[in-house]
């Protein structure tokens, strides 16, 4: 799907929406910010097949070194191994359900894992087939389409029941994506870092949503990435949020979280988190939910047209 020059957008993926021009979205209880916090469980492989895409500022360890690179690979594994399980611990502590996004290696190489997600509530949303696997326009079709039914045919295989919801590894799409989403029964997709509501994206086959997650306030492309210090980035989270609820009063916002365990996890920044998440569920309008139970009200319950 090229670009095209005309008034609007320049694809065929969702409507020119400005938030000053849309109706009054209200959450549950009238709350004025829906909380999704998302936690990507994403497998690292040491050696991807041949003529796969793993982005190249992808990050873990002081930087990227010749096969076999055992700091990267030991510093992401920390987040299956240790980091998750704080990082739960934390989301539990303050009511939060999380949205676990899943890879198919993970599914199928860590059973214990799926099952500590499924037993503490975890929805389980897909999310490729390993971070070393990224999705790209270079894939033709048919691979594509392989690779998502792939990555859903593994989660259903490991926890009964097939994702409702998406999130690309690093973000990753090609332009034909949240229609092939649509076409293999998925509803809604995280990758898109434009709006603090979800929005409704067209395809041919199928119903999709798009859950936003603010990209900045990614934990990796903020403390990786960006070297935003963790005291900094706990101002951040709190900052972003304190301006969500204010402009929530008149509409509905969403504050869209993607945490990493092999990073937030960390013994050193898992108290800022900590700190934030109280912060934030220390408001008493505010809703904390998985993105199923976001979207799912937001379907049934669409944006009132103003007086």
């Amino acid at each position: 799907m090229p670009g095209q020059r005309r008034y609007g957008m320049d694809h065929e993926h969702y409507d020119w929406s400005p938030i000053s021009t849309r109706g009054i979205l209200r959450w549950p209880n009238d709350s004025r910010v829906a909380l999704c916090v998302i936690v990507s469980l994403d497998k690292m492989e040491w050696i991807p097949p041949e003529g796969s895409y793993q982005a190249g500022n992808l990050a873990g360890g002081s930087a990227v070194r010749p096969f076999p690179d055992y700091t990267r690979m030991s510093h992401r594994e920390y987040g299956h191994r240790v980091g998750i399980f704080r990082v739960l611990d934390v989301l539990e502590k303050h009511g939060i359900t999380p949205t676990v996004a899943m890879d198919a290696l993970t599914a199928q190489n860590y059973p214990y894992l799926v099952q500590h997600c499924l037993d503490r509530g975890c929805e389980i949303i897909g999310h490729g087939i390993s971070v070393s696997r990224m999705i790209t326009s270079n894939m033709s079709e048919d691979d594509e389409k392989g690779y998502i039914s792939q990555s859903i045919a593994a989660l259903k295989q490991a926890t009964g029941a097939a994702p409702r919801g998406w999130m690309g590894p690093e973000y990753g799409e090609s332009y034909r994506t949240p229609q092939l989403l649509a076409e293999a029964g998925i509803k809604y997709v995280c990758d898109w870092a434009n709006d603090e509501q979800p929005y409704p994206m067209k395809s041919p086959t199928g119903e999709i949503t798009a859950l936003p997650v603010m990209w900045e306030l990614d934990d990796v492309g903020a403390m990786a990435n960006r070297k935003v210090t963790v005291h900094r980035y706990c101002d951040l989270l709190k900052e972003s949020f304190d301006r969500l609820y204010q402009d929530g009063a008149v509409n509905g916002r969403l504050l869209g979280l993607s945490l990493h365990p092999w990073l937030t996890g960390q013994p050193f920044r898992i108290g800022y988190l900590d700190d934030a998440l109280g912060y934030m569920t220390g408001h008493s309008q505010v809703w904390p939910a998985s993105g199923e139970a976001i979207i799912d009200w937001f379907r049934q319950n669409p944006p009132a047209a103003k007086d």
